[in-house]
């Protein structure tokens, strides 16, 4: 055989008939996830922020390293914050759930931002946003559809996606990508600390809502019994109206999640559906804060439908 640079399609097939061996067909679009690790999307002073980025592959439709994916490949991206209180993120531990969902079509990103001992709300809103900027503004380098993205996030995490989707500041000087929007199709919010409102909010929290809370960091170190008009700004449902411009919403809870009260979760869907915005709201009877049982086959079937029903699939 000749040693040179072989092509796909020109690189001769083995068909040599080997006895005992067992031949099992392929069409190409075999699905597999590439993942690029700590992709970082910016810095904010000297603090690089960075993306988990899940890729999906096939052998028609591969990702090349130097030039990323295939010309005209456009996927859906779905854009997740990972909880942790709002302190630091271990950025990792939602991967392989994530790579599940990657493998039914999706571009999934990982996003890390300021946590609380660095900066306080709305930073890691305006981070988030940001990242979603850089996801579109390179796109084509990883096979996203710039017009359809959806952004998710889970306890802490669904705060600062639920919050991302309301804030509305690509002309400001929060977009660190003049001109690229941040706005996504879709919001998906798995049990979220999305309120600061109610007094049982965080029931295995002792020091719920005092300035050592991790809602009390995010807030600045604040006492938030003595701050109502900050507990406001901090909770989703108080920033809902009829006027307020948010995609479409997913919510999932666990009837019992001792670290979120599941009220926060009713809470929002009952503000979002008095101002007529849509959303759609999944008790999960006996589930605590997250677990297995958010990552299940039928879950992942209600993501993927949201998904594309929200980016018009």
């Amino acid at each position: 055989m000749e040693i040179k640079n072989w092509t796909y399609a020109e690189f001769p097939e083995f068909t040599e008939p080997v006895e005992g061996a067992k031949l099992i067909p392929t069409t190409g679009d075999e699905q597999g996830v590439l993942y690029l690790h700590d992709v970082e999307y910016m810095k904010v002073g000297d603090i690089p922020l960075r993306l988990q980025l899940l890729i999906p592959i096939t052998r028609n439709h591969p990702y090349d390293f130097m030039n990323g994916a295939e010309q005209g490949t456009q996927l859906p991206c779905y854009v997740f914050v990972q909880g942790s209180g709002w302190f630091q993120q271990y950025l990792y531990g939602r991967v392989v759930d994530l790579a599940r969902l990657a493998s039914r079509g999706f571009v999934c990103a990982i996003v890390e931002y300021r946590h609380s001992g660095i900066a306080a709300f709305p930073a890691p809103v305006i981070d988030t946003r940001n990242a979603v900027r850089f996801l579109r503004q390179n796109a084509q380098k990883y096979g996203i559809d710039p017009e359809k993205i959806v952004l998710a996030g889970d306890s802490s995490g669904g705060h600062v996606a639920m919050f991302g989707g309301i804030r509305h500041n690509d002309d400001t000087d929060e977009n660190a990508f003049p001109g690229i929007s941040a706005e996504v199709k879709g919001l998906v919010d798995y049990y979220g600390s999305v309120s600061v409102m109610l007094e049982d909010g965080n029931p295995s929290t002792p020091n719920h809502h005092l300035p050592d809370s991790p809602e009390g960091r995010e807030a600045g170190g604040i006492n938030l019994f003595e701050h109502p008009e900050m507990r406001r700004a901090m909770s989703v449902e108080e920033n809902i109206t009829a006027e307020t411009q948010i995609a479409p919403v997913l919510i999932f809870h666990g009837t019992k999640d001792r670290t979120v009260n599941c009220k926060e979760s009713v809470l929002l869907f009952n503000a979002l559906r008095a101002a007529g915005k849509p959303v759609d709201f999944y008790l999960i009877q006996g589930a605590d804060h997250g677990g297995a049982e958010f990552w299940t086959e039928q879950m992942l079937d209600i993501v993927e439908a949201f998904i594309r029903r929200c980016v018009g699939e």
